[in-house]
């Protein structure tokens, strides 16, 4: 059991929240068989990082902009194969609205549409690729996040489930908790890990 004390839970959301696999291998996989390009060459740069990022990093003669607009537009109506991780559902009823938000690197309409898909609760506080200046690792979501809500970084406990958002949540000054969804604990950078959240629960700690 890990009891989480503060003022706020930041949730990442694909891989942390959401499991929606099998939905973005497809997506990726048909976008790199249009653009000769493997999906595990994708997959081993993608996780946890913008659409564009990716998309500049590995076909960089492509506008990534405007191919990373086509693939998360896609991704709206793409429900299938998306469920809750465990425990998340349960957890986030315990929330009240000022106690938590979600940070992701997908644009809010597919994030909003993944949590929808996965039956999950919508945020008071989404911060979506739009929303920021630079994805994970730098910390700039999490510190929005943060401000929205009106609580210190310092009391914030972040829930990645990437090395990338790892490192984010440490940039920002704030607790992180691993989630083993994405990759093996050794790549998560020593930080504290769970499988899911089935034996996490949330503390509010005004004084943190």
């Amino acid at each position: 059991m890990i009891e989480i004390a503060g003022r706020a839970i930041l949730f990442d959301m694909d891989g942390t929240l959401v499991d929606s696999t099998a939905c973005v291998e497809q997506i990726w996989s048909q976008w790199g068989r249009d653009h000769g390009i493997a999906l595990a060459d994708i997959l081993a740069v993608s996780h946890g990082r913008l659409t564009r990022d990716t998309i500049a990093q590995i076909a960089p003669h492509l506008d990534a902009q405007a191919e990373a607009t086509k693939l998360d537009l896609e991704g709206v109506f793409r429900g299938e194969g998306i469920v809750p991780l465990e425990g998340a559902r349960r957890l986030l009823n315990t929330l009240q609205p000022q106690e938590w938000a979600v940070v992701t690197s997908a644009p809010r309409e597919l994030a909003m549409a993944r949590l929808s898909f996965a039956g999950l609760p919508q945020p008071a506080v989404l911060v979506g690729s739009e929303d920021v200046r630079a994805g994970k690792p730098d910390p700039d979501g999490f510190l929005k996040a943060a401000s929205l809500l009106g609580v210190p970084p310092s009391t914030c406990t972040v829930i990645e489930d990437t090395p990338a958002g790892v490192l984010a949540a440490r940039a920002a000054g704030m607790r992180v908790i691993a989630i083993g969804t994405t990759f093996p604990v050794q790549e998560l950078l020593g930080a504290q890990w769970v499988r899911d959240f089935s034996g996490v629960s949330f503390r509010y700690a005004g004084a943190c």
